[in-house]
């Protein structure tokens, strides 16, 4: 870590600037989140809607005290647990909160990255930082700067690198503003995970299918459509033997069509697709590769030149939840059951 370099990535951030950086879940685009002027370049960078609430991060536990009205008993327990880590917790949010951070909304999602670059530069610039990935809005999340340099350069104001993310999936987001604490965004910590911690943990019924244009969502990821590929996407779910069937006969037809198939496997299916531009996501009993691989291999598939990828669905326990929400997303729930 060169800390002359994170100071001087510090000073641009206290002087209003823009800087990409790495957390251990994807790579974020961070701006002074109590500087007004600063978190608008950041929806104008990424091309974000205003009305999708960004996220506050922070470097030590005692920095919420002055984002939040109060901290919810079951909200302390779960940072103690979870903190720094990959979870977000959504609180009310105090007056100095400006509303562009949170949409218009009374609440304010935060969490502390336990990536050390990330806590260094949050720790040296002495602010909270609102950041969301560093990608331009609706493509897949980058895990690698190379991805935040093919969307984002000429953009920012410092692009850091610190190699690959290794969650690979954004945050966990959990509401702890209602009674039973519900889940708005699957990631990195997962819901049985929670509930070792709080009794019950709910998953908010907007995570289970496309939703309507008025929804006014709490956390990003809600709403707009997210981590696609510039290639039209399909998710096929059901028994893995008849996935595989299914998966091959798409390819089939598409190809005789003149369609250019991508096929998104795993290890254990890799070799049923060996006729078509395949990419193993990782291995269905680690279903943790997978979440770490996915965005990258979405964007493999973008420079494969492929036009429509195939992909097989996995089961959503665990991190798998996260992961099939993500891929729902990027398939815009274009989800076919074998």
């Amino acid at each position: 870590m060169d800390m002359d370099k994170l100071r001087h990535a510090a000073e641009v951030l206290k002087g209003g600037g823009l800087v990409a950086f790495p957390t251990e879940t994807v790579y974020g685009l961070g701006a002074d989140a109590l500087n007004e002027t600063a978190v608008r370049g950041i929806f104008e960078a990424k091309g974000r809607p205003s009305d999708n609430p960004l996220i506050v991060h922070i470097s030590d536990k005692n920095d919420v005290d002055c984002l939040v009205k109060e901290i919810p008993s079951e909200a302390g327990l779960l940072m103690d647990e979870f903190w720094p880590g990959p979870l977000t917790l959504v609180m009310y949010k105090s007056p100095a909160v400006p509303s562009i951070i949170s949409a218009g909304l009374d609440t304010v999602a935060i969490r502390m990255p336990s990536h050390p670059v990330a806590a260094a530069l949050i720790r040296e610039s002495g602010l909270p930082i609102a950041a969301p990935s560093a990608n331009t809005s609706g493509r897949p999340s980058p895990t690698i700067v190379r991805h935040v340099i093919e969307d984002l350069s000429g953009r920012v104001d410092i692009i850091i690198d610190a190699g690959p993310a290794n969650v690979g999936l954004e945050s966990t987001v959990l509401d702890v503003t209602v009674t039973p604490p519900l889940i708005l965004r699957p990631g990195g910590i997962t819901r049985e995970q929670l509930e070792g911690v709080i009794h019950g943990v709910g998953i908010d019924p907007a995570l289970s299918a496309r939703h309507s244009g008025n929804l006014k969502p709490k956390s990003p990821g809600m709403k707009y459509r997210h981590y696609s590929p510039k290639a039209e996407m399909i998710l096929i779910v059901g028994g893995l033997q008849d996935v595989v069937g299914k998966i091959r006969n798409l390819a089939v037809d598409y190809r005789d069509k003149g369609r250019t198939v991508g096929i998104l496997a795993t290890e254990q299916t890799k070799e049923y697709y060996r006729d078509f531009k395949v990419i193993s996501s990782g291995d269905r009993q680690r279903p943790e590769t997978i979440a770490s691989n996915l965005f990258r291999y979405l964007r493999e598939f973008d420079s494969m030149g492929v036009d429509l990828i195939l992909a097989e669905g996995i089961e959503s326990v665990g991190i798998g939840l996260a992961v099939m929400n993500r891929m729902s997303k990027a398939a815009g729930y274009n989800i076919i059951k074998a």
